[in-house]
Order: C-alpha cells, then sequence, then structure tokens
C-alpha cells in the first residue's frame, strides 16, 4: 500500500475512528513517559533570563536537567507529566483521525494524495488539535514545570500541587480564558509542526516502500522508527521563536488592558533587547532531543498498534471487515 493514498491495508477501508483513539493514544502515553524530562529541560531553558551584560554563563541541557534533579530531585524532571497524560489520548486522537479525515477531504478521486494537500492535512490537524486539547494542556504544563521547589521535602509546598489543582486555581485566579492563552501562537507552532512533521513522514515512508521487494508491505518497526525520528525534527527548527514567546507568554498572567498581540510583542521585543538573537532558539537542543524521539516512539508504536487492531477486525465472525 503506498504512503500517498487514503486506502487501509489492501486497499480496504481506512482505518476507524476508534483504531486511531486506540493506537493514538497508547503511543502518545509512551512518548511521554520517555520523554517529558526533556521537556521540562527545554522548558526551563526557554525560561531563562540570564542577560548578556551580567555575565553569566548560559546553562546547557545537561547542566540544566543536573541542577533540577539535584535540587528538586529526580521526580523534578516530571513536573506536568500528569497534564500531559490527561490531555495525551484526546490529542493523539484528535491529531490522527482529524489528520486522516483531512487527507480524505483533499484526496484526489483515485484516493491519493500530493505532496501539498498532504501538507494541508496535517497543517489543519495541528491547528485543530491545538484549539481543542494542547493550549489548555500545556499553560497547565507550563504552569507547574516552572516551579522551583524540591518534590523531596514535604514542607516545600509549591503553589500548584498537581495537574487538577493548577487548572482549578487558573480558572479561578485568572478566568478561564487563561487557559487559552497563547492559544493563537500554540495553532501556529502546533500547525507547522504536524504539516512538516506528516509531510516528511509520508514523502520518506513512500521512499522506503517504494525499495522493498513488495512495496504495499508496511514496514518494519525500526524503519518506521528511522522515518519518525527524521520528520520529528523538522518543525522544532522552522518555528522555534513561536514555541519560545508561547512558554513566556502562558507562563504569566496577563496584565490589566494588554491584549494577546501587545503581550506577544512586548514578550518578543524584551527578548531581543535583553537577551539577543539567540534567546529565540532557548531550549532548542532539548526541544529536538524531546520532539525527534518523541515522533520516533509515537509513529513506531502508532503503526504497530494501528496494525495489530486492524488486523483484528479482519479477523471477525463470517469474514466480514466491519466498522
Amino acid at each position: 500500500m503506498s504512503a500517498k493514498t487514503v486506502s487501509g491495508p489492501g486497499g480496504k477501508k481506512p482505518a476507524s475512528a476508534a483504531t486511531n483513539l486506540i493506537a493514538g493514544g497508547g503511543a502518545g502515553m509512551m512518548e511521554a513517559l520517555v520523554c517529558h524530562p526533556l521537556d521540562t529541560i527545554k522548558v526551563r531553558m526557554q525560561l531563562s533570563r540570564r542577560q548578556r551584560d551580567k555575565g553569566a554563563k548560559r546553562r546547557g541541557f545537561l547542566k540544566t536537567g543536573v541542577e533540577i534533579a539535584k535540587k528538586e530531585s529526580p521526580l523534578g524532571l516530571y513536573k506536568g507529566l500528569g497534564a500531559v497524560l490527561t490531555g495525551i489520548v484526546p490529542k493523539m486522537a484528535i491529531r490522527f483521525t482529524s489528520y486522516e479525515w483531512y487527507k480524505q477531504m483533499l484526496a484526489s478521486k483515485d484516493g491519493h494524495i500530493s505532496g501539498g494537500a498532504n501538507f494541508m492535512a496535517g497543517l489543519a490537524a495541528g491547528v485543530t488539535e491545538a484549539v481543542a486539547v494542547v493550549c489548555p494542556m500545556e499553560v497547565v504544563k507550563i504552569r507547574l514545570q516552572a516551579q522551583h521547589h524540591s518534590m523531596s521535602d514535604p514542607l516545600d509546598v509549591p503553589k500548584y500541587r498537581n495537574a487538577a489543582h493548577a487548572c482549578y486555581t487558573v480558572v479561578r485566579e485568572e478566568g478561564v480564558s487563561a487557559l487559552y492563552r497563547g492559544v493563537s501562537l500554540t495553532a501556529l507552532r502546533q500547525g507547522t509542526n504536524q504539516a512538516a512533521n506528516f509531510t516528511a513522514y509520508t514523502e520518506l515512508k513512500e521512499m522506503l516502500q517504494q525499495r522493498q521487494d513488495d512495496p504495499s508491505a508496511p514496514l518494519p518497526s525500526w524503519k518506521t522508527s528511522i522515518i519518525g525520528l527524521i520528520s520529528g525534527a523538522v518543525g522544532p527548527f522552522s518555528n522555534a521563536p513561536i514555541d519560545t514567546i508561547k512558554t513566556r507568554l502562558q507562563r504569566t498572567p496577563a496584565e490589566p488592558g494588554q491584549t494577546a498581540m501587545g503581550r506577544i510583542l512586548a514578550i518578543g521585543n524584551q527578548m531581543w533587547k535583553q537577551e539577543g538573537l539567540r534567546a529565540f532558539w532557548m531550549g532548542i537542543t532539548p526541544r529536538v532531543m524531546r520532539v525527534a524521539p518523541g515522533q520516533a516512539v509515537t509513529f513506531a508504536v502508532y503503526e504497530y498498534l494501528k496494525g495489530v487492531l486492524e488486523k483484528g477486525r479482519e479477523m471477525l465472525p463470517g469474514n466480514e471487515y466491519q466498522e
């Protein structure tokens, strides 16, 4: 089966929404458990405001991670994990289900999809997941990750105790709209991420499939992991400034009378004046190390679970292929 078609294995119907939900959720959960510490390091690096005129040396991602583990215990690297796990299943369900739906909508009459249409399907899927799940989840996650407290000291009580408490506190103190702070930047980041991600993944998958003895046969998991790793690294390099500004925007409450665009411009201008151009790519190393392996895990697990679930559907009584 070609990677540039909307048909399922053997020319059958595409995977059902239930298959995408289970396979995507399982893949996302595995990705979060493996890669979340790198995301915490990335957020801490992005929130660092060390000015050049003070002569302070910038900390690398390894030193940042070691300092978090020493001062806040190794569990400090998993701050905000609850918020991620809570949102990972609907996030991945929306990502893969909406991507497949947009692909079918943009495909030609014979079921094939062009590179441009695939790019637009990924872009739309990224925006959809950003508005529905990612933005509220990341506001809560970033508030938790930004706290400097020791998880091994019971007397060191943080403002936000867990994901649910952080969500409740943010809504109580700042209103529901605070959960959607930075939604435009989040949608732009997720859209460009998934557009680049799915486009690169599809092109690489198609290329490797055509080199096989049987082009219709699925790729082995190790090949899926490699192309997932490569495709996952494309987005972060192109939209790192968006992610850094978004992180700082979501960390702090809005000032009275200040518009979202005004805050975005103010944060960007402050970063440029105080920290220079390099600040916009702050945390790019741990972000790539977080996103790229994460996509390797996600696509490998997703393709595996999807294959298992679809095979189970084919083995229904009466040899009927059912939804």
